[in-house]
């Protein structure tokens, strides 16, 4: 919890000041009718971009959510531009398309970074994702080739992986974990339903269910899987699912991750482009690093985007680091 902690953005809200002041608010045309909003920031350190760096936040996250904020400062520091993108209903977006969001709508993100390679055309792309978002940016990463897209890198920080364990594992994490992304849901529909108050799209009964009553509704009433199984199936990256992936890709998980434990990444096939790095400790997405809250999440980005030539992870930290390969048994395990 301590990722997205209100002490944690007093504390460290500095860093984004410029990444925020500076920022250029852009509504992307995706295709279909389709529209999301962003923030570009152009970097002023160098005297020319190292390349545009588009971060993706987790499920009911937001450009201003506190790791997309720091990482952003960061790169921006290195000298890349940032866009931090909004999913579908995020950022305060939900009047902009009719349609609710879910995690399988990953035509119209694709047409987002298509939408951000022509208008930056010049630079070099890259794609950061966390949580739900790295799991948005793998699934990005393996259609790249066939979309057009020019992905120089993508890393994804604790992505889910298995979408039904990943259910399972919210469902059961510490009380806190699920109540808060409970309340931001329910908040989120409340809100989507306001801006299309002519539309019925959940009861009061779908309202009040547990999560997976509740994404059973989102899945019966506004998507057509036919059920959750088939939902689930849909967005999950487990197995070999990744297996024809030809972009270069580093995947960060940790084994005490309550919410996407590294567990999830065991029996991948991977090809060798794709690195998966796995730590003992580092919760979700917070990897904390010392009291002043740095992350050194931040260090393993730059890393592999190149800025830094060596990793500030502790080594005590890591597990292991490798490139994949399609035997499963090169996943480390917790």
């Amino acid at each position: 919890m301590l990722a997205s902690s209100s002490l944690r953005r007093m504390l460290r809200g500095w860093r984004s000041r410029r990444l925020e002041g500076d920022a250029e608010a852009v509504t992307l045309d995706c295709g279909d009718g389709v529209r999301l909003t962003g923030s570009f920031t152009a970097q002023n350190e160098r005297a020319g971009s190292r390349g545009l760096a588009v971060l993706f936040h987790g499920w009911e996250g937001s450009t201003r959510s506190t790791y997309v904020l720091q990482n952003g400062a960061r790169l921006l520091d290195e000298g890349w531009d940032v866009f931090r993108l909004n999913f579908r209903d995020h950022g305060g977006s939900h009047a902009l398309n009719p349609g609710i969001f879910h995690s399988c709508r990953i035509d119209e993100v694709v047409g987002a970074l298509q939408a951000l390679q022509r208008r930056y055309a010049t630079r070099p792309l890259t794609l950061i994702g966390f949580s739900l978002g790295g799991n948005f940016a793998l699934r990005v990463a393996l259609r790249a080739p066939a979309a057009g897209l020019d992905l120089a890198r993508t890393i994804a920080v604790c992505p889910v992986i298995d979408a039904h364990a990943g259910l399972f594992q919210l469902e059961h994490a510490p009380r806190m974990y699920h109540d808060y992304f409970m309340w931001k849901w329910r908040r989120s529909l409340k809100a989507k339903q306001r801006a299309f108050a002519d539309a019925e799209l959940f009861t009061r009964r779908d309202l009040a269910g547990t999560l997976r009553t509740l994404t059973e509704a989102l899945v019966l009433k506004h998507t057509d899987f036919g059920s959750l199984d088939n939902y689930l199936d849909g967005y999950s990256v487990a197995g070999d699912h990744l297996a024809g992936m030809r972009v270069p890709v580093s995947i960060l998980a940790t084994c005490d991750d309550p919410v996407c434990p590294a567990s999830d990444l065991a029996g991948m096939t991977l090809p060798p482009c794709v690195e998966v790095t796995v730590t003992r400790l580092g919760g979700h997405c917070g990897f904390i690093r010392d009291w002043h809250l740095g992350s050194w999440a931040e260090d393993y980005i730059a890393k592999r985007l190149g800025l830094m030539p060596k990793p500030a992870i502790p080594v005590e930290a890591a597990v292991v680091e490798r490139k994949g390969k399609e035997a499963r048994s090169d996943i480390p395990k917790c």
